[in-house]
């Protein structure tokens, strides 16, 4: 007996590749089903003889195991169809079977048909070769559709079994005179041509992908039959009205907003209807937001953007003391507080995050001083005209101050000569090494005793 052919397990594997969907490959995990029955001791006499039988796409069929074969969920089976046979997997069987039928409302009648035996490797192989031409033919197809410039959209082609015939579903907006495309189709690949018009969450289903929650489609693992989803559920979960957020990936509302309208339908009878301002002594207080879950209400005085949360009780409250012709002094008190009551604490917090962002500045980072290298002569040409005259002013005092250094190395009488006609010699005077101190009164102005002669 083979097993799954898009998995890793050897073709001597019983019931399928055992992995119970979590493959991820090809239809292994679309419309699942998991038979809790199984482990219970039902008689054989009394077992139920149809069969569910899975096909691509999720598609799922019902099927009258005349001959009692021994089946597995899993196995391949050659079915009965009209104008030939098919190929499926078995999905579900037993009793579950007549409660799916009862719930689908399919009756158990000769219309039925039975399933011939369980597949070989020859049908198997059969079939993997009509398989293999679908993806050709879809892209041939969606050539000729744009040729004749029809208005649908061509999602899936099937082959059956034993390649005979293939079924194209498409959708399309209006009706569509495709009987040019039939004649065209069937000439171009030599089959037998069956039209079929899915609507787009069928779609979606059949090609499968992930959802914005991160998981796969509902559409394609578990949901068979689509109910009509409006805004009014977005509405009552106080969702925003954004097209591009409520919509699926097939373009029409999101089926889980059907999902989870029970839970906000039983939360929101614990919640008042407020359908006119709250009046208080400061001012009338307009509902803004509603937390259903957690039963806190948002409101707001004058339209103002400071946001008041109280709970529903204390809303229940209002409303009736409203009612009464009792107003309350703010939303959270009755009475005055003796000192003045500071509204702006209930936005403390974010009041304090906006004046630390307000105030916090960003420091400019000091860029660190490259020092350059010395220039060479070759570069030195290359120099700006203000850095070229600061290195001749350094180069010349250089030199003035070496020039110095050497006349008073080779003539130290000279130096005394100078000490002796200005003064007495100091302790340093004499030495060749030591420069002398500079004259500070320079100034005649502040030298009284300049320009005197010595007789005086």
């Amino acid at each position: 007996m083979s097993g799954c052919t898009n998995c890793s397990t050897g073709t001597t594997a019983v019931g399928g590749c055992q992995n119970n969907g979590s493959c991820g490959t090809s239809d292994c995990n679309k419309m699942n089903a998991f038979d809790w029955l199984s482990h219970m001791g039902i008689p054989e006499i009394d077992k139920f003889d149809i069969a569910e039988i899975k096909f691509k796409g999720g598609r799922k069929d019902y099927f009258r195991n005349s001959g009692l074969l021994p089946l597995t969920t899993g196995d391949p089976v050659v079915v009965d169809v009209p104008n030939g046979h098919h190929i499926g997997y078995v999905s579900l069987q037993g009793e579950l079977v007549r409660l799916q039928m009862q719930k689908r409302k399919i009756k158990n009648d000769d219309n039925i048909l039975s399933i011939y035996r369980v597949a070989t490797q020859k049908d198997l192989d059969k079939w993997q070769e009509a398989k293999n031409r679908e993806i050709p033919t879809i892209y041939r197809s969606k050539q000729i559709i744009e040729e004749l410039k029809l208005g649908m959209k061509l999602s899936d082609v099937e082959y059956q079994a034993d390649n005979s015939k293939a079924t194209f579903y498409y959708s399309a907006d209006d009706r569509v005179d495709f009987r040019e495309l039939i004649k065209i189709l069937a000439s171009e690949f030599k089959i037998r041509v069956e039209m079929r018009q899915i609507s787009l969450r069928q779609e979606a289903g059949r090609l499968g992908g992930i959802g914005v929650c991160g998981r796969e489609l509902c559409c394609s693992t578990w949901i068979h039959d689509f109910k009509s989803v409006t805004t009014s559920a977005a509405r009552y979960q106080n969702l925003s009205l954004n097209p591009s957020k409520l919509s699926g990936q097939c373009g029409r509302l999101k089926c889980c907003l059907n999902f989870e309208l029970d839970s906000y339908l039983s939360a929101l009878e614990d919640i008042p209807n407020v359908e006119k301002p709250l009046l208080t002594e400061a001012g009338p207080a307009k509902l803004q937001k509603t937390d259903i879950f957690r039963r806190l209400m948002w409101f707001s005085y004058n339209d103002d953007n400071n946001w008041h949360s109280i709970d529903c009780d204390r809303v229940k409250m209002i409303l009736e003391q409203n009612e009464k012709g009792i107003t309350p002094f703010n939303l959270k008190q009755d009475k005055a507080f003796e000192g003045e009551f500071d509204q702006s604490k209930n936005n403390q917090d974010l009041e304090l995050l906006d004046k630390k962002f307000a105030q916090s500045k960003r420091k400019k980072k000091r860029k660190p001083k490259s020092r350059k290298p010395n220039m060479t002569s070759g570069e030195a040409g290359t120099a700006r005209p203000d850095q070229q005259e600061k290195r001749g002013r350094n180069q010349k005092s250089n030199r003035n101050h070496k020039r110095g250094n050497k006349n008073q190395k080779d003539n130290p009488s000279q130096i005394q000569a100078d000490n002796g006609s200005q003064g007495p010699k100091s302790k340093n005077d004499g030495h060749p090494n030591k420069r002398r101190r500079p004259n500070r009164n320079r100034n005649p102005k502040n030298n009284p005793n300049q320009g005197k002669s010595d007789d005086n």
